[in-house]
């Protein structure tokens, strides 16, 4: 074997990717304020007249699996629209948020899931930090960990949080320019009152003068192509919705029987939006510590509503929520849409 002449004919050592920081504002500590407060929830809205489940409990590790393969599914229309969007109008939102002084912004990806929306969207954007935030800890310490393999030389801050309630980030994350990024239509899980506090959190003139919103919203459509894509004929949205009861049976110490309960997704037109419910299939009793609950044969549990809006109600809930500026970009179907709007 030759050895190597000098130095400088060893081959180069590949510098290692850096670790993107994390910040964990969800402590998993049984008991802690932080567990309390989740079992508080959670007894409250089963304990109601109309039994409900806040749909951010959809997303532990294996929900948040089964929503990805749900944005797969040919019924599933909004994340292939939405991601069209942005391939074909990427550059002018770059350049809109370039003439609001957002050149290299802070973008904090609220609900980051796996992250894939976000690193479509960093090489056109370029951003000083990025920022992913997520429920779901784990699954969100291994996306971060994707993206700055993929971007090693971007400043990354995860933020593990229930950011619905309340948008107090860490010091780490830094105070100027930020654009927040909340793609997949999520603020439809918001009633319209709620969707209204949440988007004037985001235009609170406190978070500094140049920062602003990118934001996906499923728009109206006929009842079909919007049931379908909440009750696939592959079952998956099914496991999914059911999977919420397994995260509840963990958080709760709850005696859930996912075999009991049936998924059931309708559109509910009177207050446009697509309802997802679990519905026992005979009567039987749910049990955990301190409390237990009958069901009737029949009887449902409320998961998710996901509202559902016009381009015109959207843009006037944005300015009412303090956004000066609104623009917008859709398919040619008008199926879906992503907003810029600024503060």
């Amino acid at each position: 074997m030759k050895l190597p002449d000098t130095l400088f004919d060893l081959p180069l050592a590949t510098p290692p990717v850096p670790t993107p920081r994390f910040i964990n504002l969800r402590p998993q500590d049984s008991s802690g304020q932080q567990a309390r407060t989740v079992t508080g929830e959670l007894t409250e809205g089963l304990m109601a007249d109309a039994a409900s489940v806040s749909p951010k409990f959809f997303y532990n590790p294996l929900g948040s699996r089964l929503f990805e393969a749900i944005t797969a599914l040919d019924e599933y229309y909004p994340t292939r629209t939405e991601a069209g969007i942005f391939a074909a109008a990427s550059a002018q939102m770059a350049r809109t948020l370039a003439e609001h002084g957002l050149s290299h912004p802070c973008l904090i990806d609220l609900g980051a899931g796996n992250c894939a929306k976000a690193m479509a969207l960093i090489p056109h954007l370029q951003p000083r930090q990025y920022v992913p935030v997520d429920i779901s800890v784990d699954f969100l310490r291994d996306a971060a960990g994707q993206v700055q393999h993929r971007f090693p030389a971007l400043d990354i801050v995860g933020v593990g949080m229930d950011f619905s309630a309340g948008l107090a980030l860490p010091d780490a994350v830094q105070e100027r320019d930020r654009v927040f990024f909340y793609p997949g239509s999520s603020l439809g899980n918001f009633q319209p009152a709620q969707a209204l506090a949440f988007l004037r959190q985001m235009a609170d003139p406190a978070l500094g003068k140049a920062h602003g919103l990118l934001l996906g919203i499923d728009l109206v459509k006929d009842t079909a192509t919007l049931e379908a894509a909440y009750d696939d004929a592959l079952g998956v949205t099914a496991a999914f919705n059911k999977n919420l009861l397994l995260n509840v049976n963990a958080l709760l110490a709850a005696d859930f029987d996912v075999r009991q309960w049936r998924h059931v997704a309708l559109f509910n037109a009177a207050q446009s939006r697509i309802e997802m419910h679990l519905q026992a299939l005979c009567g039987l009793t749910v049990s955990w510590p301190g409390h237990s609950r009958r069901f009737l044969a029949g009887e449902r549990i409320h998961t998710e509503s996901s509202y559902k809006y016009t381009a015109e109600t959207m843009a006037a809930l944005l300015k009412q929520a303090g956004f000066r500026q609104v623009r917008r970009w859709s398919d040619q179907q008008d199926w879906f849409a992503v907003f810029w709007a600024a503060v």
